[in-house]
């Protein structure tokens, strides 16, 4: 994957690839900058729905002339003639002649919205919005598919990266135990916005992106995408999220049989302490010769061993994600089955009439699960949470279920979802590992 040299044959032979990028916030303006830093790619518009707010990030990277306009005409032509574009309007970004749409507004809905519209424009696409992936994201990948289009997740998330670490290890002939990452933030489920505004000030985050990491459900989206992706399955609701250190973690995350914390192997979790900002994946080998090998190498005696990335770059990384799609027609990541949910737990005791106010809100927190559980329990997948109106009382630490709430049926992502779970064969939702993965949905992704 070395991409330095057919970047910079492109930029001479040709034209760069052109990015249309949705949201400019925090990882946006940060993935504008990056790209400016590589040969071979340019950002070519930038949809906001706060228009200066990409003006500036533009200005930031050294762009300092884009033409802001909402006339498809007039920025089309810009963006021929090589001119940075900025518009208000996400679903006219994807009709300009860019190679791919790359996608961080980290709404669900948003980005199901704009994935959708970009595949039927004949764009590849980019998410940096996991919480769309672990939602919808089966059905965009056989989308892609089936229209000769590539649809992924971004590299420099957990996900991306530890997914890196699985295919290695099953490159090699290695067992994998668990794969995971370590949590970044203190962990309280009952989190929310204004608790954390000030905070997410500091850090020019959205309070409710904070949150979502804070409560924990961003860790659950990352590790469904990283099941979705991998096959492996849910340890347990919620998972098992134990403290460990980089040196124990293959004494941590092993069968309880063998003095670790898991019923069994194959399957995703992540911990609290000094791990993060890293990935992991705990692997199992019980040959002899190799065994001896990796202990002379520094890894443990086994047979139970830890290989660890200390690291994720979030957006610095995620323009690899555009080479590799467009030169390579590969995705970084994209499910190949449907074994983990994410789905909406009740933060508080909730009352009828009351309005769900999504991720990251005041209301409700992600907690994965096995998919097929989750279906037959009729359990709500968070990424259609969001406007959702309670029907009935749902007690503090209770996960939803789809007969306490009157979900959206009108939004793009909600219309997905049931195409989805027709395709998996679960039309009441949710998804079921039990029911093969259709062939088109398998068929030029990563396994």
């Amino acid at each position: 994957m070395a991409y330095l040299e057919r970047l910079a044959e492109r930029a001479r032979s040709s034209r760069p690839i052109r990015i249309g990028l949705v949201g400019a916030g925090q990882m946006g303006t940060g993935f504008i900058a990056q790209v400016g830093r590589m040969p071979g790619m340019e950002i070519a518009a930038v949809a906001d729905i706060e228009p200066d707010r990409a003006v500036s990030a533009y200005r930031k990277a050294g762009r300092i002339d884009p033409l802001l306009s909402d006339d498809a005409d007039r920025l089309s032509e810009a963006v021929e003639d090589g001119r940075p574009v900025v518009t208000d309007d996400a679903e006219l970004l994807v009709r300009l002649p860019v190679d791919i749409v790359v996608e961080a507004s980290g709404v669900p809905e948003v980005a199901a919205r704009i994935a959708f519209n970009a595949l039927l424009a004949g764009r590849d696409i980019a998410l940096l919005t996991v919480e769309c992936d672990v939602t919808v994201g089966l059905a965009l990948a056989g989308l892609a598919r089936r229209m000769g289009r590539v649809y992924t997740v971004c590299r420099g998330d957990e996900p991306v990266e530890a997914l890196r670490l699985v295919d290695y290890a099953r490159t090699l002939g290695f067992e994998v135990v668990c794969a995971g990452k370590g949590k970044n933030n203190p962990l309280d489920p009952q989190a929310n916005p204004d608790v954390l505004a000030e905070q997410a000030r500091a850090r020019g985050m959205n309070p409710k992106m904070l949150t979502s990491f804070v409560d924990g459900s961003k860790t659950m989206i990352e590790m469904a995408a990283l099941a979705n992706a991998t096959g492996l399955e849910v340890s347990r609701r919620g998972m098992y999220g134990p403290p460990a250190t980089v040196e124990r973690l293959s004494e941590v995350f092993r069968p309880m049989v063998d003095g670790g914390v898991l019923d069994r192997p194959g399957v995703v979790d992540y911990c609290t302490g000094p791990v993060a900002p890293g990935v992991f994946t705990v692997v199992r080998c019980p040959d002899p010769v190799v065994a001896a090998e990796l202990d002379y190498l520094s890894l443990g005696t086994g047979p139970y061993y830890a290989l660890y990335r200390p690291y994720h770059l979030a957006s610095v990384e995620a323009p690899l994600t555009v080479a590799e799609t467009v030169l390579d027609r590969t995705p970084s990541l994209a499910p190949t089955s449907w074994t983990a949910e994410v789905v909406a737990v009740a933060k508080r005791d909730l009352k009828p009439g009351e309005v769900i106010d999504g991720i990251g809100g005041h209301l409700v927190r992600g907690l994965i699960e096995a998919a097929g559980v989750a279906a037959h329990e009729g359990l709500v997948p968070l990424g259609l949470a969001a406007g959702a109106t309670l029907l009935r009382e749902v007690p503090a630490g209770e996960p939803l279920t789809r007969d306490a709430v009157a979900l959206r049926d009108d939004t793009v992502i909600a219309t997905l979802r049931r195409l989805q779970d027709q395709w998996t064969g679960d039309e009441k939702g949710g998804g079921s590992p039990l029911v093969p993965t259709p062939a088109w949905a398998l068929a030029g992704t990563r396994t």
